[in-house]
């Protein structure tokens, strides 16, 4: 095997701390996720990780540092999970703590792919190729990351490049690339970042930092404005009491009060956006009248549905989070409830219902338990209170509501996967995100929130947010934050719906866009490395 390049001395290479290089800079590189935000960190440590893995003396020393680098990124930027433990009476809250490494111990393997994949195309030669090919490696994994085993795409690199709440950042370039492939160009720019300070070319440094400096704080252009209203009910329930039979009537009382009917002056149509979880009534009729007596106002979907239509009055549609049962025989003439759909439901002023959509993208271990039937018995249960497992909705959908626009639908977790968020054969005017995110401790809400802004540039579409807790927002199609409520605000949002923009070339080709790059960044970097071998 020919030896690695060793002409750069990027890092002081000795075998016995290549490990502990490769944990630093993988808890060094998730910085630059919400809510530090501490992108030029991030971007010199994945630089001087992608020099660590060019200077490794194999192919399997160079899948081993991937791997613990990649450990170490997904702890931290996953410790949000540990917090579901404190809600989930049934496993002790201090197994959190032990669930986020055991899960990034699957999550590194991503990493390490990367690295063992650039480390076999390129064995020796240019710096600059073996940097472009790990960024093509990296696109790809992360795009595997994304649906591999139902899929986990929290927290893609690019989300180091996006800029503050009131300018898109260097993910102004995902609408032509897609998440994917941003995140692969983060990895060449720190990359980029440390090699011109090892060749000493100072001004191509100082150039190139200036440059992405420029480009995560460069504005956005100015808005179009819309004609839709909108009013984002956020209120503050706290998630020990989502559950609790005492707390169904106040926590009703609380979205009502915050979403008050329109003035009678107001002509134009408005849109009332309850979150997810906040509100337990059964909505749908024909369930067995014990379902109804347990949680529905006055045990009839029929006035619960009214008095909902009454809250939000005339010219108001409320679409609102909601829960939907499905039911079957598990003896003989006993029929009880055998699944639930985490739902979005739109409810007229009159009380009719005008549509739904059910969750598509469940989250293991939340809403359903795989493999029940073997780790049920263990004593391993669900991460959310319940005994019934929620069922997949059939993916995106568009509901057409007329005068109110035609409304995406993305509930909570859905809203991380690219190119998974829309219909392409029916786009949306807008994506409605509600969300439960009480449960996800201090860095959770701004890495879901920032997330969702991704979504939204990528798709030229706004992004409207509801939760229980925070964070709240008005995303227009450029990622900007117009409007949002913090962790924990008891309030609501009045704005309007920001127009959408026209198709991106990202909305138009999916994630088919960013594999193209990956292949041309594949390209350049072995002919680099074929002619720098001439």
């Amino acid at each position: 095997m020919t030896s690695p390049d060793r002409s750069l001395p990027i890092i002081d290479y000795v075998p016995a701390r290549s490990w502990l290089w490769a944990l630093a800079l993988g808890l060094l590189s998730a910085t630059g996720f919400q809510p530090l935000g501490l992108w030029p960190l991030a971007l010199v440590a994945a630089g001087l990780f992608v020099a660590l893995i060019a200077r490794s003396e194999s192919r399997k020393q160079a899948a081993w540092l991937g791997w613990l680098f990649g450990w170490a990124h997904f702890t931290f930027g996953n410790n949000w999970i540990a917090t579901a433990f404190t809600y989930q009476a049934e496993m002790p809250a201090a197994l959190g703590w032990l669930a986020v490494p055991l899960v990034a111990i699957y999550l590194a393997a991503y990493p390490s792919l990367t690295a063992l994949a650039a480390r076999a195309v390129v064995s020796k030669g240019p710096p600059w190729a073996f940097a472009t090919v790990f960024a093509a490696a990296w696109i790809v994994t992360e795009w595997l990351r994304s649906w591999l085993f139902t899929g986990y795409a929290w927290n893609p690199f690019a989300m180091a490049l996006l800029g503050p709440f009131d300018r898109p950042g260097l993910a102004a370039l995902s609408p032509i690339m897609g998440t994917y492939a941003l995140s692969g160009v983060a990895m060449l720019l720190g990359a980029a970042l440390v090699l011109l300070s090892a060749e000493r070319r100072l001004r191509v440094l100082v150039l190139v930092a200036v440059l992405i400096t420029a480009g995560m704080y460069w504005p956005a252009p100015q808005p179009r404005e819309g004609e839709l209203l909108v009013t984002i009910v956020q209120p503050d329930i706290e998630q020990a009491t989502l559950n609790d039979p005492r707390s169904f009537e106040p926590n009703f009382q609380k979205l009502a009060q915050l979403s008050p009917p329109l003035d009678a002056a107001q002509t134009r149509p408005r849109i009332v956006l309850w979150p997810e979880s906040g509100m337990v009534d059964y909505l749908r009729e024909g369930y067995p009248q014990r379902y109804y007596n347990q949680t529905t106002a006055l045990g009839s979907p029929i006035f619960a549905r009214r008095r909902l239509g009454q809250s939000v009055g005339e010219g108001s549609l409320l679409l609102t989070g909601a829960v939907d049962l499905e039911f079957g025989e598990d003896e003989p003439g006993v029929v009880r409830a055998v699944g639930a759909r985490n739902a979005v439901t739109v409810v007229s002023p009159d009380g009719e219902i005008l549509g739904g959509y059910s969750k598509a993208h469940l989250v293991p271990f939340g809403e359903y338990l795989p493999l029940r039937e073997w780790l049920e018995p263990l004593g391993l249960s669900r991460l959310v209170a319940g005994t019934i497992d929620f069922w997949p909705g059939p993916g995106p959908q568009t509901l057409d509501l007329g005068e109110y626009g035609k409304a995406g639908m993305q509930v909570c977790y859905e809203i991380i996967f690219s190119g998974q968020v829309t219909d392409p054969a029916n786009r949306p005017d807008y994506i409605f995100n509600p969300s439960n995110d009480g449960w996800f401790g201090a860095f959770g809400p701004p890495q879901h929130l920032a997330q969702a802004r991704m979504r939204a540039i990528e798709e030229g579409l706004p992004v409207l947010r509801a939760t229980t807790t925070g964070i709240s927002a008005v995303i227009d199609p450029r990622g900007v934050v117009r409007e949002h409520l913090g962790n924990h605000d008891e309030d609501r949002i009045d704005a309007i719906v920001p127009p959408a923009a026209p198709p991106t070339l990202f909305a138009r080709l999916g994630n088919i866009l960013p594999l193209i790059w990956a292949a041309i960044f594949l390209l350049i970097g072995i002919v680099a490395m074929r002619r720098a071998a001439r």
